[in-house]
């Protein structure tokens, strides 16, 4: 198995510990063909990308594209805030990305009533270890569905990390409108036996590395042992041996931007 493109990296732009062009070439000496910068969304309120942060990425990248043999893109792990399936992630930016990669996280600034919805619930569900409630599941099922339907979304990351729904009826709702699932070289997020259940619906896949720093830039160790030890067709692996998946968010914009 040889990793083609690494989709998800970070950089200092966000909470990753190097440049733009430090992960390029770290994507040259994986022999890795495209690069994707995705660094967190702006509803982080830590860390995550400003409007001034995503112009100058711009700039490093075309940079770096003029210079290295790696075509590099510039995305966002934008953040999952509603749910009726709202990302941090407007419009109006779109001009900006290339590609479009979109995920639950813990601390970001939800709105009002989300916070009861989704984010109390789910944290507390996790933190204290406990069977998440028929109620909870649907709802953040929804979100997940929601935000497919709702946005053009290339990749949804790390499904039911530290959240709760039904990766099924999620798979499913991809498949249908060709969103990619993430399988994540940097954590565990999908058991063996849901991955072979949603291999059987249709989706696509890709493996990310969710590279916080250079070095594991590419590095997908963790993805292939799951990739494994489920036995699920490599085939269904859109950017691994020469393949390169086909997203939704560059044909959305070619209409819409």
């Amino acid at each position: 198995m040889i990793l083609t493109a690494d989709y998800h990296t970070h950089t200092k732009y966000s909470h990753g510990k190097g440049t733009v062009f430090e992960n390029v070439k770290a994507a040259e000496e994986k022999n890795l063909s495209f690069l994707g910068i995705s660094d967190h969304g702006f509803a982080h309120p830590a860390f995550g990308l400003t409007e001034k942060k995503v112009k100058n990425c711009r700039v490093d990248i075309d940079e770096a594209n003029k210079k290295s043999k790696v075509k590099t893109l510039l995305g966002i792990e934008s953040n999952i805030l509603t749910e009726e399936g709202r990302t941090d992630l407007k419009p109006k930016m779109y001009p900006y990305f290339d590609i479009y990669l979109a995920g639950i996280h813990k601390f970001v600034l939800y709105g009002f009533k989300d916070i009861f919805k989704l984010f109390l619930p789910t944290y507390f569900t996790d933190i204290l270890k406990l069977n998440p409630s028929s109620s909870l599941k649907k709802r953040v099922t929804k979100t997940y569905i929601n935000v497919i339907k709702n946005n053009p979304v290339d990749i949804i990351t790390h499904l039911n990390f530290c959240t709760f729904a039904d990766p099924l009826e999620v798979a499913k709702c991809a498949a249908d409108y060709g969103t990619y699932l993430e399988i994540s070289a940097k954590k565990m997020h999908l058991s063996l036996d849901d991955i072979n259940k949603i291999a059987n619906t249709g989706v696509r896949f890709v493996i990310g590395s969710d590279a916080h720093s250079p070095e594991r830039v590419g590095e997908i160790s963790l993805a292939e042992k799951v990739i494994k030890e489920s036995g699920i067709d490599t085939r269904l692996i859109d950017n691994i041996d020469g393949r390169l998946p086909k997203f939704r968010f560059g044909e959305y914009k070619e209409k819409h931007c």
